[in-house]
């Protein structure tokens, strides 16, 4: 028997995209996840179906156009329907102005900017479907909280998650009367892989823990269809923006 929902998140191999995975499954959602690197994939894909997920790998690149065309016609021929998309496949390189590579830069604009353009495009009929069925369709892009304020030496970065935070609110004046909603999450330091290279300065048990962000996911589900939230910002204690 189908499922009753169904999502697709990228990134989600680890971190906040797999804790993000786990709370859709546990709200009954059928799966398809995508990340990089098929064996963190695979270990992804056990760890959720032992939760009693339905879920379905395609790993692969979404920098690469094909691979995000691959994702949601795989997902479309498995489970018919997309009522969740979640972007959290992205990456960081720290480097003064003067240093900026640029293979570097390309790689953060191709998958934290350009890669959740393209899986809207590609996703945008499935959502509509979703939509005019229950008004509640849902988009969660993943960005930072660099995006509010540019961070030195993570400029390039920042200029990605800024971007992604613009097109949510685009995304969101676009799409709202098709029942389909857009929110960016724009989290400070989370406990990570991406940031263990600022761990000697803020603890690991300082940071946001994926879960706090994943939570925050599960609250937007039972939002009514009438109530938009287009931005969250996640911080620690005391830290200004």
């Amino acid at each position: 028997m189908p499922a009753s929902r169904a999502a697709i998140v990228t990134g989600a191999s680890s971190g906040i995209g797999l804790a993000i995975a786990q709370v859709l499954a546990e709200e009954g959602h059928a799966l398809t996840i995508n990340a990089r690197r098929p064996d963190k994939l695979e270990s992804a894909t056990q760890a959720l179906q032992r939760l009693g997920a339905d879920v379905h790998a395609v790993a692969g690149n979404v920098a690469d156009e094909e691979t995000v065309r691959r994702l949601v016609q795989e997902h479309a021929q498995r489970h018919g329907r997309l009522d969740v998309l979640v972007n959290c496949a992205g990456l960081g390189s720290g480097a003064a102005l003067g240093d900026i590579d640029t293979k570097r830069a390309d790689l953060q604009l191709g998958v934290n900017l350009r890669a959740p353009i393209l899986l809207y495009r590609e996703s945008v009929e499935l959502l509509r479907a979703a939509g005019k069925e229950h008004r509640n369709a849902l988009v969660v892009n993943v960005a930072s909280i660099s995006a509010k304020r540019g961070r030195a030496w993570l400029s390039v970065y920042s200029a990605t998650k800024a971007g992604l935070v613009a097109f949510t609110e685009a995304m969101n004046e676009e799409l709202n009367h098709d029942g389909i909603k857009s929110v960016a999450l724009a989290p400070a330091w989370v406990d990570t892989p991406m940031t263990d290279f600022i761990k000697e300065q803020v603890a690991a048990e300082d940071m946001i823990s994926t879960q706090d962000v994943a939570e925050a996911v599960r609250f937007l589900l039972k939002l009514s269809p009438n109530c938009v939230i287009g931005e969250i910002v996640f911080q620690r204690p005391g830290e200004a923006l």
